[in-house]
């Protein structure tokens, strides 16, 4: 599996806690993780973060977010 397949299996799962999270829509949740660290981090091949567990990089985001 590609990087790009992989981001795409997790990054619905990321958002859902998010959006669970906080109380926000699906789409404020993934424009909230992509305009993050943690999102420019995902979405960069080079830090390998997304090969993690959803959880795990939610875990990231919800750091970051304190």
């Amino acid at each position: 599996m590609d990087h790009a397949t992989t981001r795409a299996t997790i990054v619905p799962e990321i958002v859902k806690l998010i959006s669970e999270k906080y109380h926000i829509t699906e789409m404020e949740a993934l424009d909230k993780f992509y305009t993050s660290a943690t999102g420019a981090s995902f979405a960069d091949d080079e830090t390998g973060l997304y090969g993690q567990s959803a959880l795990y990089v939610f875990g990231l985001f919800c750091e970051e977010q304190s």
